[in-house]
């Protein structure tokens, strides 16, 4: 089995690509500097390309350079991406566009030039890595939390669109795990208003006190990720960590309260009723 992988210079990325080489499947990791994959590089397997995910003919280039390399891509993982920590007010239109352009432009890319490459061998695996802000939001993700439930919502129709093709397509939306996501992968509004201190500002400060510290395993998370592929599964969700599990059933819970106590509201608003 043959996996292609985004955003492999650390985090998720580069412990997906262990993971998948360590039980004899080739990867093709990328990320945007190819200098950051040389440890990568060495492991039997495993092949390295530069890839800026932002770039919309680099990504039909690299995809197609590897299929035509391995004869077939078997798992896509969009797993490249960056944060933003910013009151709504407070995110600038380059904040705002730098942050879609690489959690969903990017992603969405990524999805265009496998779906051909997919249809044409009949069958794939396209694996999204979302986040718990698509679970539910938090004061401060307005802007990263929107780009990924954009992808939520692209992945629901693009499976729905190729599985008749034999393609599977899974969202992994981890909670917080021991990488370098709240460090250098995290990009702060341009401004910030003095407003939002007890809201964005106490968000920022509990990311900065957790960074480092955080329960989740990248290693072990990638380790189930690899299983659910081998085994031959495909959940449109795979909810990773006991945080995002929490949060699921409680958001999940929540919203069926809402749906139940409104419903009076919604019933007999048709033609006819």
């Amino acid at each position: 089995m043959t996996w292609l992988i985004t955003g492999c210079s650390s985090g998720f990325g580069a412990s997906l690509a262990r993971a998948a080489l360590e039980i004899g499947d080739k990867v093709v990791a990328t990320a945007r500097r190819i200098e950051d994959l040389g440890s990568l590089a060495a492991i039997p397997g495993a092949s390295v390309l530069p890839l800026d995910v932002t770039n919309t003919q680099q990504v039909k280039h690299v995809l197609n350079q590897a299929k035509d390399e391995h004869g077939r891509l078997d798992v896509i993982v969009n797993n490249a991406g960056a944060g933003l920590l910013g009151a709504l007010e407070d995110c600038s239109r380059d904040d705002v566009d730098a942050c879609m352009a690489v959690n969903f432009y990017g992603p969405l890319a990524v999805m265009q030039a496998a779906a051909p490459i997919f249809r044409s061998q009949h069958g794939g695996h396209m694996i999204n890595i979302s986040a718990a802000a698509a679970i539910a939001n938090y004061p401060g993700f307005s802007i990263y939390g929107a780009a990924k439930a954009a992808l939520e919502a692209a992945s629901e129709s693009y499976r729905a669109e190729l599985s008749p093709c034999g393609v599977k397509v899974t969202l992994v939306q981890p909670g917080p795990y021991r990488t370098e996501f709240i460090g250098r992968s995290m990009r702060r509004a341009s401004t910030s208003t003095s407003a939002y201190d007890r809201t964005v500002g106490q968000f920022g400060t509990l990311l900065e006190r957790m960074n480092g510290k955080q329960p989740g395993d990248p290693d072990k998370a990638a380790s189930a990720i690899v299983r659910m592929v081998s085994e031959g599964r495909a959940p449109l969700r795979l909810v990773l960590g006991a945080y995002a599990l929490k949060k699921g059933r409680d958001t999940a819970a929540a919203r069926l309260r809402e749906l139940d106590d409104f419903a009076h509201l919604g019933t007999g608003t048709e033609f006819g009723t």
